[in-house]
């Protein structure tokens, strides 16, 4: 595993470079979010998005699957939005938050078929300077852990997946509160799940 620190969240051109050429080769990587640490890929490479599943354990077909943008533009590309949704995106982005909405056709393989799909521009600048290099939305899902250290100590959450990602971004402190989840397929936004952004219906 490749291990790449990047500090304050200012990566430089050099880092975002080779990170972006390894994701297109189609490696698998642990990056720092807003919230938790997630583990992500190329969401248009097939086949990266299927070593993910295998190392979650989780059938791509059935489960809702959740893509990093850099921004909204990026974001109109994947998913369809109201006027209302698209507000909702410049007020709350970048920040903690996970929206669902309906899927474009133009969504990669792994997602024919979904109806759904989430999305989050985060308020980490790494993230969304590699979505933007690369051309693509990230697949994105959080790691798994069995104890909170392994959550928030970068050199723990290294050490527990050293043989099973390409690649680890080493960041600041995790954190175990996850993204907020909002709703937006409906004729009005719903709160799915309180996380880590402030949202009042």
């Amino acid at each position: 595993m490749k291990i790449i620190k990047i500090w304050n969240d200012n990566p430089s051109d050099r880092q975002i470079m080779e990170i972006c050429r390894d994701l297109e080769a189609g490696a698998t990587m642990i990056m720092p979010t807003d919230t938790l640490y997630g583990i992500c890929c190329d969401a248009l490479n097939v086949k990266a998005i299927e070593r993910i599943a295998r190392l979650k354990g989780i059938n791509p077909d059935k489960t809702n699957l959740s893509v990093i943008c850099s921004d909204i533009s990026m974001a109109a590309e994947y998913a369809r939005f109201d006027n209302y949704a698209f507000k909702l995106l410049k007020e709350l982005t970048p920040g903690p938050y996970t929206f669902l909405f309906r899927a474009a056709s133009s969504l990669p393989k792994a997602f024919k078929g979904r109806r759904i799909v989430g999305v989050r521009i985060p308020a980490n600048d790494t993230c969304r300077r590699i979505a933007e290099t690369l051309g693509n939305p990230l697949l994105t899902t959080s790691i798994e852990y069995a104890d909170e250290d392994y959550a928030v100590n970068p050199e723990l959450i290294a050490e527990a997946y050293h043989d099973k990602v390409d690649i680890f971004i080493e960041g600041a402190d995790g954190s175990t509160v996850p993204s907020t989840i909002i709703d937006c397929t409906g004729s009005e936004p719903e709160l799915v799940r309180q996380g880590a952004g402030e949202y009042a219906e």
